[in-house]
Formats: C-alpha cells, sequence, structure tokens
C-alpha cells in the first residue's frame, strides 16, 4: 500500500496565546499542552505505519527550530519548504503538492495545521484510513469535527443530513459556514448536521493541482514557478521568492474548497481543538474539581475556574479569589484577562505593536541553529545575555562595528576564536572580544555550553553583526 504523505502547516504567527506565542516563537513550537510542543506531538500523530516521513512548510526564520525539534523525538522530515513570505494556506499547500507530484503524482497527501490538539492517535488514524478510498477515488476529503458545544470561534461544515455526522465514512457536502455568533451556533449544535471545519485534508497530488488549475490557475502559475526556481540550502529547500511574492494571500478554502465539486467530508467524532485562545488550554489542559488549572510555580487559592501559568523558573505566580480569571507570567510580559475575554488577546498585541514594545513580537528567549540566548538586563549602553550553545555547535565567524563583548564561561568549555588567536575557555574563565574582532565561539564538548556576555557599546542590535563564516549558511542580517 502506497504511504500517505504528511504536510505539516507551521508557518503561522498566531497572536491569541501571547505572551507565550510571539511572532518569533509562534504557539506550535510550545509545550501548551502536555510534554511535547504541539508541532512536535503533530508529527508524532502523523507518523507511523502506513505514514511516509513529513514534509514541512514553513518560514526562513523557524526552518532550524523545526529541524531540532524534529530530531529531539527521533524523527527526521522528508522536505522541508520554507516561504519566502507568508501568503495564507493555498500557496502552501499547492507547494507542497507540487514537490510531492515530482516523485509521484498518485501520492496521496495529509495536510494538517500543526497546532492542533487531537488526544486519540489511534482514532485519529483509523479515521484517515477510512477516508483512504475517497482520496484514491480522485475526492478532496476535509475533515470535520463532531461539535461538542455551540463554539462561534470556528467555521462549521453543512452536510445533506444528521445521520451523515455519524457516518463512517467520506459524506457529501453541502456548504461551507462561516463562524457563526452564538445563537447561530447553537442552531446548528441542535440541527446535528454541522461539524466543525478543522482544516485538515486527504488528496491525491494530483487531484489538488488539478482543482488549481481549474479554479486558481494564477496561483498554480506562480506557486509552480517557485517550487520549479526553488534552490537547495542545506537541507531545506528555499521557494524562488520572485514569483511567490506575486501570489494572492488566500486561503486554501476561499481559493478551492468552496469552489470544488469533488470534495467530501469526513467525520470525526473524537476530541480536537485547535488552542486559539487561553480559554481553549484551560479546557484542554484539565480542570481539577474547582476548575483551576495551575502549571509549576504557580498556586491557586480560594480559586475557581482559573487558569494560572508562570513559564519562568523562579517567578511564583499566586491567584487569590479569582474567579473565571486568566493569568499567564513570562519574565518580560504579563497577562491577566477574564476567561470570557479570551479571544481579545490580539488587541493586546497590536496595542503593543502601536507603542513598539519588543514585547509584542519578540520572545524573551531568541533561538537559534546553534542553541538559544536571552537578555538578562539592558541598559543604556550595555546588555547582559545568558547563552547556550548545543554541544558540537559553533556560531558564525563574525565582528561587529559599535560593540565589544565579555564572555564568562560558566557552564561545559568554549573554543573561542578572536581574529589570529584561537583558546579554550573553562568554567569561571572569561575573555574580552575588542570592538571590530572577528571572533566566534564554539562547543567542542558533549554536554552544553553556557555563557555570560557583557556588551558595551553605542549600538547593540541584533543587526550589528558581519557574518565571514557560517555551518547553517545564514548570510548577512540580524538572524540570516
Amino acid at each position: 500500500m502506497r504511504s500517505i504523505i504528511p504536510v505539516l502547516l507551521c508557518g503561522g504567527s498566531g497572536t491569541r496565546l501571547w505572551p507565550l506565542s510571539r511572532q518569533s516563537y509562534p504557539k506550535q513550537f510550545s509545550k501548551l499542552v502536555g510534554e511535547e510542543s504541539l508541532f512536535q506531538a503533530s508529527a508524532h500523530r502523523l507518523s507511523g505505519d502506513g505514514l511516509a516521513a513529513p514534509v514541512v512548510v514553513t518560514s526562513n526564520d523557524f526552518r532550524f527550530i523545526v529541524t531540532e525539534q524534529l530530531a529531539a523525538i527521533e524523527q527526521a522530515a522528508s522536505g522541508i519548504l520554507i516561504e519566502p513570505e507568508a501568503r495564507n494556506t493555498a500557496p502552501a499547500v499547492l507547494a507542497a503538492a507540487l514537490w510531492a507530484e515530482i516523485e509521484d503524482p498518485d501520492a496521496l497527501l495529509l495536510v494538517a495545521p500543526s497546532d492542533h490538539v487531537i488526544k486519540d492517535t489511534a482514532d485519529f488514524r483509523a479515521t484517515v484510513q477510512a477516508a483512504i478510498p475517497a482520496a484514491e477515488a480522485g475526492k478532496l476529503v476535509t475533515f470535520g469535527i463532531t461539535p461538542s458545544r455551540p463554539e462561534t470561534g470556528y467555521g462549521y461544515l453543512e452536510l445533506k443530513d444528521s445521520a451523515a455526522s455519524d457516518a463512517t465514512s467520506p459524506q457529501p457536502l453541502t456548504r461551507f459556514v462561516e463562524k457563526p455568533d452564538a445563537e447561530r451556533a447553537a442552531e446548528m449544535l441542535s440541527a446535528g448536521n454541522f461539524l466543525w471545519n478543522a482544516g485538515i485534508f486527504l488528496f491525491s497530488a494530483k487531484t489538488i493541482i488539478a482543482a488549481y488549475e481549474t479554479h486558481a490557475p494564477d496561483i498554480l502559475t506562480q506557486t509552480r514557478a517557485a517550487v520549479d526556481n526553488a534552490e537547495k540550502d542545506l537541507g531545506f529547500t528555499r521557494l524562488a521568492p520572485e514569483p511567490w511574492a506575486q501570489i494572492e494571500d488566500i486561503s486554501i478554502d476561499y481559493a478551492i474548497m468552496e469552489k470544488a465539486e469533488n470534495l467530501s467530508v469526513m467525520p470525526y467524532k473524537g476530541a480536537w481543538s485547535d488552542l486559539g485562545g487561553w480559554d481553549a488550554v484551560w479546557l484542554e489542559s484539565g480542570p481539577d474539581d474547582l476548575g483551576n488549572v495551575t502549571s509549576d510555580h504557580a498556586t491557586a487559592i480560594d480559586c475557581k475556574d482559573t487558569l494560572l501559568r508562570s513559564e519562568t523558573p523562579g517567578q511564583e505566580l499566586v491567584g487569590i479569589g479569582l474567579d473565571d480569571i486568566i493569568a499567564v507570567s513570562m519574565n518580560d510580559a504579563v497577562l491577566v484577562a477574564h476567561k470570557s475575554e479570551a479571544q481579545r488577546v490580539k488587541e493586546a498585541v497590536s496595542a503593543l505593536k502601536a507603542r513598539n514594545a519588543p514585547q509584542a513580537t519578540a520572545f524573551p528567549i531568541d533561538h537559534r541553529p546553534w542553541g538559544w540566548f536571552e537578555s538578562l538586563v539592558i541598559g543604556d549602553r550595555f546588555q547582559v545575555k545568558r547563552i547556550h550553545v548545543h554541544p558540537g555547535a559553533a556560531l558564525s565567524l563574525q565582528s561587529h562595528h559599535h560593540r565589544s563583548e565579555h564572555w564568562i564561561v560558566v557552564q561545559g568549555t568554549a573554543k573561542v576564536t578572536v581574529d589570529e588567536d584561537v583558546q579554550l575557555v573553562t568554567e569561571n574563565q572569561s575573555v574580552y572580544i575588542p570592538l571590530g574582532a572577528v571572533h566566534r565561539m564554539e562547543n567542542p564538548g558533549k554536554v552544553p555550553m553556557v555563557l555570560i556576555e557583557v556588551q558595551t557599546g553605542s549600538y547593540l542590535g541584533e543587526d550589528d553583526i558581519i557574518r565571514y563564516e557560517d555551518v547553517y549558511s545564514r548570510g548577512q542580517g540580524a538572524k540570516g
């Protein structure tokens, strides 16, 4: 039997789970529910018998996060496609289909967002198996979730009759329904023939490409050009930026699914959530008998139906006498909201952007292919960072125009290059990097290396960097 190719979409930058989800490190890479990130849980769910290694569609800034998180669960992608810029799901899905078509036009693709929660993996896989005959017969299969409440945050799929929602095979679709108001959502729940639109699809590469040829030929032309002119970069495939920039920013629902006549709906009765807000995280986290959910370093006293999360070790969050409250604490930002107002968190992000607050988009920990760093103290002409370098990893050979640096190793051993001098710096030793010096740090050991960096100078931005050599081929710019 032909293996299904999972296609994981993870280029989004959701704001409804701020401050934990931010543009530089969105929710799919965070551990919101359980011990794995949502991306890792999705990769696990879409692996196993009958499922090939996934194709991942992501952005340039997330490419090394993808490979690192897959490696942590002992997986690897068959392809990682880098979008030059975000253009929504229609071109992202098509790019994956065109990539798969090169090897096998009949390949079946299981397309899924990488930030959803489906706890019963076996049940979901069985549902996918039941949809395979329809996909092999040329249907575009979309998965619909049996609703458990009158939800206003999801789009819906209307089936021809209420009995179809309990079917164990794909069913005809009457129409797509936009996100309803509360009254209409209650009516649809009572009707019994409406399913939540999960944004999960199963089809062959040739079937979905043919659908674009019929309903979105301009998107097909430009996306094919972006794939045909893609460049290999280490283990990544960079889609060509010029044709990609000409593609309409549109979802696959609007571009294809709402127009296609060969669409079928596969009902899924199991639990599902897109974690579209902190209220959903509270629900999926399993509230206790009083309705409270608390993380490590969080304490609820005389509280009810409350979510308390401290995301910073050593920072204790305590709630007293709270009812229906969400409180999420990080070392650079705190969110406090009534649970009923959870969908308004994106308004806070907009307000912070208007004030040019870095917390609106920048995660306090900056992930890089060699490890990560975080700023501990920022002053007028100085900054103190903690830098974590993975075993065997190396930063680029670089220099700075506006700052000097002082490195103090606090864990492991660093191999340090400063101009022509190369030395090993061990724990509790330090080295000075003069302004303009060409330098690099490496971790030659088998354990993480951690150092404290003190920067001084007239400008301390991450874009003050010139790269001369880089094992990750990042080029110039703050992240390359």
